[in-house]
């Protein structure tokens, strides 16, 4: 009953185009329970499904998750064969899922890096959820802000060495084109589990002017109600972009 109340709270002109989440705490409530850290990024596909479908049904646009950053590839071997698996099986197995609500899969990150395996199931899902044209939902794999800025800089010396970009002409447009995340709005909203208070090498461009919100409860006891009360959060703030309340007004 409480999540229907909280749902009713959210303004409907006024929900987030974009939403992104920092998943923390699976290894944590695992821990607390007596049990490996795999068990607990298993009962995390529960809040992704959660997440995932209180996104879609109040009208958010674009859902991007942090699910495997480059960072967690120094995690023991172990640890990651198993979430690469999981991957795998979490992907096929939601995909009627993915299909039946019109979401469509994205990803960004350096797939190249994936098994072979994850990438083939990926393309494969990525391609049948192309034309829904609901939810979108992003998994960030292999993924860091520090890379995607690096990878871009790159690509913008290589136009500038060919003669085909000058320097003085490098702005934000350019830089924001350059990246992995080009193909979305920038997060309205960034949301982390688990109580911790950072970014984590997460969208650092992106996120200049989005909205944060912590929140103690660990990935896998993250619920409809949860994600319901960062909207409503959300929905209380002033968004001003550097500007005043004046000029908001």
């Amino acid at each position: 009953m409480s999540d229907l109340l909280t749902q009713y709270q959210i303004i409907p002109d006024r929900v987030p185009q974009h939403v992104a989440i920092i998943m923390d705490g699976n290894g944590r409530w695992a821990k607390q329970k007596g049990h490996l850290r795999i068990f607990g990024h298993r009962q995390g596909v529960k809040a992704v499904r959660a997440a995932i479908e209180s996104a879609a049904e109040i009208g958010v646009k674009y859902l991007t998750l942090y699910a495997f950053s480059t960072e967690n590839w120094t995690r023991p071997e172990q640890e990651v064969n198993a979430l690469m698996e999981l991957l795998v099986d979490t992907i096929e197995s939601e995909l009627p899922t993915l299909m039946k609500n019109k979401i469509k899969l994205a990803t960004i990150g350096d797939l190249t890096k994936l098994p072979k395996k994850c990438q083939t199931q990926l393309d494969k899902t990525k391609a049948k959820t192309a034309e829904n044209d609901g939810l979108t939902l992003v998994l960030a794999l292999s993924y860091s802000g520090r890379w995607d800025i690096i990878e871009a800089v790159k690509r913008i010396g290589i136009e500038v060495k060919e003669g085909k970009l000058a320097p003085e002409d490098i702005n934000d447009g350019i830089l924001d084109k350059a990246l992995n995340t080009s193909c979305f709005p920038n997060p309205d909203l960034l949301v982390r589990t688990s109580g911790e208070q950072r970014i984590s090498n997460f969208l650092l461009w992106e996120i200049a002017y989005s909205e944060l919100y912590f929140t103690p409860v660990l990935w896998p006891d993250f619920a409809k109600d949860d994600f319901y009360k960062a909207i409503v959060d959300y929905q209380g703030r002033e968004r001003r972009f550097g500007k005043t309340s004046e000029q908001i007004a």
